[in-house]
């Protein structure tokens, strides 16, 4: 495996382990936010979601450009 191929790889499996650890605390994050207010709860849903793919399109752009 090339050098490139293995920490695209690398940096790929951190996110998802990343995302995948708030992916399980996101209920009880959007449960104590949606004890004040249901909106400010389903923005932080859309944000989650938002971010998961905003991170590999960053991450896509930045391997285009080297």
């Amino acid at each position: 495996m090339a050098t490139s191929n293995r920490n695209s790889a690398i940096a790929a499996a951190v996110i998802v382990l990343g995302f995948g650890l708030a992916a399980f605390y996101l209920p009880t994050i959007m449960l104590a936010v949606g004890s004040f207010s249901s909106i400010a709860a389903g923005a932080v849903g859309m944000l989650f979601v938002a971010a998961f793919f905003l991170v590999f399109w960053l991450r896509a752009r930045h391997q285009r450009d080297k």
